[in-house]
């Protein structure tokens, strides 16, 4: 048997890191490697927003010299404040194939966990609610797009017999030009809405491009506050997204809705770069940022990663613009089909636009816990 270790030196946290290759390797090629790079940032506890407000511990299970698996811990003081629990969570988990690697992993995370005062465990998240998280469930056969994940089927079993019970899905719907539904109606509502005077639907400007961000920050922490697990962004998290994405930007899938000046809503769409990625097999330096800057505009899908409407200007129909206009630029520069995700599953008002759109619901995403 093996034995569970926390990440203490550079030595461990590069086991950390590359030990997602040794569970995917050839086998799973659907499975897009995060770049290393950006996983030394996001683990690094001394630069990442995340830690401003959180604690959290990393752990890899060893057995014979070869790590088998990894998990962190986290206790996020904004979260618990805001939803008044004692809530931990896991997240970056990968095993291999065995139920007893699977169990040292939870019962290290949760352990700890219940010494920092937590009474129950749920996830994954890397890190937070507001980045990547999800167990694919559904969905196996293709890729996952810009910002989400992907994982071997068989961690569905382990996260069951470790005694995590699924109470959450997340679902990813998709369409391609060939099959979406634009239908006559939807296409005289968006003209009813766009006539209004007061209101106007318009790009993101790159010249005022963080004063942009800051309206996007200000929808979304108003309109996302009641969903399940919505933690507001802080600013240092804000400033760190936008710096990360903004090389990777078309300004023609980033749309604002205005009522009278005053930022109103959005919907923000990416041209899904993990068709580029996964190729380059976690080294963005020194020649696969080439490929990436070279290859941005023969991308043929992109990815809706999120939409949001204030309370306030809810009901006039901005949800529905939003989509239709965005659908509409997104054909014009060549892109064939879209991902719209991650949508919470008693979302019913989302998803029912999206079946109209006559979008396939074609991944989903599980969030697992248990009691501590």
């Amino acid at each position: 048997m093996g034995i569970i270790k926390k990440v203490k030196t550079k030595k461990d946290l590069k086991k950390f890191i590359n030990m997602h290759f040794h569970i995917y390797g050839k086998i799973y090629r659907n499975w897009v490697p995060p770049l290393n790079v950006d996983m030394k940032e996001r683990l690094d506890k001394k630069k990442y927003p995340f830690f401003e407000y959180s604690d959290s511990e990393f752990f890899i299970y060893e057995e014979n010299g070869e790590v088998l698996g990894r998990i962190t811990a986290s206790v996020n003081h904004r979260y618990n404040e805001h939803f008044n629990t004692k809530t931990g969570f896991f997240g970056f988990y990968e095993s291999v194939d065995r139920q007893y690697v699977s169990d040292a992993l939870f019962e290290a995370a949760g352990n700890w966990l219940k010494e920092k005062g937590m009474d129950e465990i749920i996830g994954p998240f890397n890190f937070s609610t507001n980045e990547e998280g999800g167990l694919l469930i559904k969905g196996f056969d293709r890729p996952p797009m810009i910002l989400m994940t992907y994982n071997p089927e068989y961690y569905i079993k382990l996260f069951k017999n470790s005694g995590l019970e699924k109470n959450k899905e997340w679902w990813a719907w998709y369409v391609d030009k060939w099959n979406v539904n634009i239908s006559d109606r939807m296409v005289n509502f968006v003209k009813k809405v766009e006539s209004k005077k007061d209101v106007v639907f318009r790009r993101i400007n790159m010249k005022r491009f963080r004063e942009d961000v800051e309206k996007i920050k200000e929808i979304y922490n108003e309109a996302w506050i009641d969903n399940w697990g919505f933690v507001p962004y802080t600013d240092a998290e804000i400033d760190k997204l936008a710096k990360d994405l903004k090389m990777i930007v078309d300004p023609d899938l980033i749309l604002f809705a205005e009522v009278n000046g005053e930022p109103a809503g959005f919907i923000i769409g990416f041209r899904d770069v993990n068709e580029i990625l996964i190729d380059l097999k976690g080294k963005l330096f020194p020649f696969g940022i080439f490929k990436l800057l070279f290859g941005m505009k023969k991308i043929k899908h992109m990815r809706v990663v999120t939409l949001g409407v204030k309370h306030k200007f809810r009901r006039r129909g901005f949800d529905v613009t939003l989509y239709y206009k965005i659908i509409e630029n997104a054909r014009k520069k060549g892109i064939v089909g879209s991902e719209m995700s991650w949508i919470l599953d008693d979302n019913f008002p989302m998803n029912n636009i999206l079946k109209n759109l006559n979008a396939d619901k074609y991944k989903v995403y599980g969030i697992y816990g248990k009691k501590l």
